[in-house]
């Protein structure tokens, strides 16, 4: 057949432009894709070794339910006391863009709990132990270009390598499921390499340190690990831009050659003059843009966020950040949500920390596990300090694997959130467990700074051997006073045991048990006025007593309700309950704030004919003053006794003759001037229902698995909430919204919740209802 010359034309041009879009097609690749939609799941009540053809790339898995994550294995009951434990399968097909032999790619899971085995294509790639670590692995020899198959099998029945000790008597939960986000990753063959992944000792990635640091000169090191895995030598040009609220500060440029399938380090140092430093206070943050050319032709990219600080300690051991002396009251916290387990969106880990910070914190203990990269990015953002901690309670295993699996998780987590500014100290222990050996913690510390070397960097645990900073539970001071070693002291628990348990210290043992849990700090919002009262006095007595030690911060056990696993009742010491609602305790802590960052009054009481007469007002105010319909009570200034209250700002106490119904009204003042106000108003008989959703700094998303707290409450003519109302709340919904509570949905002192999952869209309606009350709606709209 012969082709004419315009014909030949045609056909060339034709095949030039395909060659063309293809190339575009795969240089403009996104080099972070996220990979959280598109999952078939199904969990299993029997294994058997035919499982294994759930992992082959032809296994047919359209009978499994369809899921996105964060997800969760199982919806659990609000109170869980026989968590779903098993195997659990996933599978997803997904699109490589690019070529793998001149590429690379990487799967990122972001936690998978517990034991997770990996594979692609039908060929295992990974076996990993640990559900609250990364797990990433290098996917380039396993994947086409085109279409591929993921095959992930967990398993989270009791792990003698990873512990802790069986579920039966652990005291919370760890869910299954892939409950955080996945990623592909996609880069050329020269490229930054991943700090896990590399292998290297205080390296791999970008590692970000702070020689000086101080308001008029501070220095930032930046050290990049860059690989390349040519054939052939490659000259890189790697620019590196500091920025702070997206305004350019400095930028610098080095070229270095890499050796053909070789690697190297680059080390940078940016002076940078009248920095704005980092701290609870001010949590200034800086962006480093970290970009690698081979001639004029960028391949790869990397941001990294940091903030200029530095923590020491002085000669008494107090705690100093950037040079000012700093208290930091604190707070544990377990990282689960009710009915979802830990399967929380990035959006619902912001909230979280967002009510710690406006709760009054500005430090937290993350016990007893890695958290989420969400919820440390919004401790970054917010400037609530951090102790890292890896997995470790009551549970220690005489083998090997048991201490390399704790070695690597220190590695790791150290690893994957050096350059965070937050991060004060690295829990590299196994809290309370006795059975640790000097030996075993001595390679932990080790490890510690190996991984972070230079100055003022501090391993933690709670015993007094071989770690930086001694961490001790006040109810062990009272239980086994012992002289202190010379380093830094935090009260790493404090607030619940010791007034719980008949071991707890003080004088349980002779009480009987209901006074017992009349006087515990554990309290339910629906256990009334009077106990919620004596919890938040606990919380004083304990918090104040921790300030007359040599302690430098301490932190309450515990923030949220949790549940205990075991147990047929939830964990109750929480300041806020399992859906976030506050008690009065967290309105104590609110006003120990200073009142340069906020002014804040709460009367802690729903006056009815049930409250009791001695009224308790919360406030940093110098002065208040409290009104009953207008008439004025007393005008009082803190009931502080200097020689035994090292409170900031001790509660004021208002004594009243007699119930009266109607309103109160307090009022702050600094210096004769109003500062604050509070009102509560006795309830009525409840006649409508009222709907809200809690925010807490990011409105609902849609299209993430976004979860938010939805409240109805029953409220009178005048809106108050009417805190006897306890009735089931009948609850539906309309849209692309998902109702995440398994039990009927009934108020607790006058307040309901209801867990509303969002999805692909956010135009959905919750609607409320009971026999005797007004319906009432609440629109998800989009902005």
């Amino acid at each position: 057949m012969i082709i004419s010359f315009k014909k030949l034309l045609k056909y060339s041009f034709l095949l030039i432009f395909a060659f063309n879009l293809t190339s575009c097609k795969e240089a403009n690749y996104e080099a972070k894709v996220n990979f959280n939609k598109d999952w078939k799941f199904t969990k299993l009540k029997e294994t058997t070794t035919s499982d294994e053809a759930f992992s082959k790339p032809n296994f047919n898995a359209s009978s499994w339910e369809a899921v996105s994550l964060p997800h969760t294995t199982n919806i659990e009951p609000q109170t869980v006391n026989n968590q779903w434990q098993g195997v659990a399968w996933y599978r997803k097909s997904f699109n490589v863009p690019v070529d793998p032999s001149t590429k690379k790619v990487f799967l990122e899971l972001e936690a998978a709990m517990n034991f997770s085995k990996i594979w692609i294509n039908g060929m295992l790639v990974s076996e990993h132990h640990g559900g609250y670590l990364p797990v990433k692995v290098d996917i380039s020899k396993y994947v086409n270009r085109g279409n591929n198959v993921v095959a992930i099998r967990l398993d989270n029945t009791d792990n003698k390598i990873t512990g802790p000790k069986p579920l039966k008597r652990l005291d919370f939960n760890m869910y299954g499921g892939l409950y955080r986000n996945a990623w592909l990753h996609f880069s050329n063959k020269v490229y930054i390499s991943d700090a896990v992944l590399a292998k290297k000792v205080a390296g791999g990635g970008i590692f970000i340190t702070y020689p000086k640091v101080s308001k008029a000169v501070s220095e930032v090191a930046t050290k990049t690990h860059i690989i390349n895995e040519e054939k052939e030598a490659k000259e890189v040009k790697v620019v590196q831009s500091v920025f702070y609220k997206g305004r350019l500060v400095k930028a610098q440029t080095s070229t270095k050659k890499i050796a053909a399938e070789s690697d190297i380090e680059i080390k940078e140092l940016f002076i940078l003059n009248e920095a704005k430093l980092w701290s609870p206070r001010d949590p200034n943050l800086y962006h480093l843009e970290t970009k690698v050319f081979i001639g004029e032709k960028e391949i790869d990219t990397k941001t990294t966020k940091f903030g200029i600080r530095v923590f020491t300690f002085d000669k008494e051991n107090q705690l100093e950040i950037n040079g000012v002396k700093t208290f930091l009251r604190g707070v544990n916290r377990h990282q689960d949500y009710p009915f979802i387990g830990y399967a929380l969106s990035d959006n619902a880990q912001y909230r979280d920390a967002k009510k710690i910070k406006e709760g009054g914190f500005d430090y937290i203990r993350l016990s007893h596990y890695p958290q989420s990269p969400a919820f440390l990015d919004a401790c970054d953002e917010l400037g609530i300090v951090v102790v890292d901690a890896i997995m470790g309670w009551q549970f220690y295993n005489d083998t090997d694997a048991f201490r390399e699996y704790c070695y690597r998780s220190a590695t790791e987590l150290i690893r994957r959130d050096r350059n965070r500014p937050s991060v004060l100290a690295w829990e590299v222990s196994l809290n309370e467990t006795k059975a640790m050996t000097i030996p075993f913690m001595e390679e932990l510390n080790r490890i510690t700074h190996a991984e972070y070397p230079g100055e003022n960097v501090y391993s933690c645990g709670w015993m007094d051997d071989v770690y930086d900073i001694y961490f001790q539970a006040r109810q062990h001071r009272i239980l086994h006073p012992h002289a202190l070693k010379d380093k830094p002291y935090s009260v790493s628990e404090y607030g619940d045991w010791e007034y719980h348990s008949k071991n707890g210290g003080l004088n349980q043992d002779n009480l009987p048990n209901d006074l017992r849990a009349e006087l515990s700090s554990r309290q339910a919002r629906a256990n009334g006025e009077k106990r919620l009262l004596n919890m938040a006095y606990n919380l004083q007595e304990s918090h104040n007593d921790n300030l007359h030690t040599v302690a430098y911060s301490d932190s309450y056990w515990v923030m949220y309700d949790y549940n205990r696993g075991y147990h047929p009742d939830i964990e109750y010491s929480g300041v806020m309950d399992l859906f976030r609602l506050p008690k009065f305790g967290y309105y104590f802590y609110q006003s120990q704030r200073d009142t340069e960052v906020v002014n804040v009054l709460k009367l802690a009481t729903f006056w009815n004919k049930n409250s009791p007469l001695d009224v308790k007002v919360f406030s940093n105010a110098a002065e208040v003053k409290l009104f009953l319909n207008d008439k004025l009570i007393a005008n009082q200034k803190p009931d502080q006794n200097k020689n035994t209250d090292k409170l900031n700002h001790p509660p004021f106490t208002f004594k009243i003759p007699s119930f009266e119904a109607g309103t109160l009204k307090a009022i702050g003042f600094i210096n004769g001037k109003q500062v604050s106000e509070d009102i509560v108003k006795t309830a009525e008989k409840p006649a409508k229902l009222k709907i809200w959703i809690d925010e807490s700094g990011k409105k609902p998303k849609a299209d993430v698995n976004d979860v938010v707290f939805c409240y109805i409450a029953a409220v009178d003519e005048n809106g108050t909430i009417n805190t006897d109302y306890t009735e089931e709340i009948t609850v539906t919904l309309n849209g692309d919204i998902e109702i995440m509570n398994l039990d009927i949905i009934k108020a607790e002192a006058g307040i309901a919740t209801a867990l509303i999952r969002i999805g692909s869209s956010l135009n959905g309606t919750v609607s409320a209802k009971t026999k005797e009350l007004k319906a009432a709606d609440f629109n998800f709209k989009l902005n």
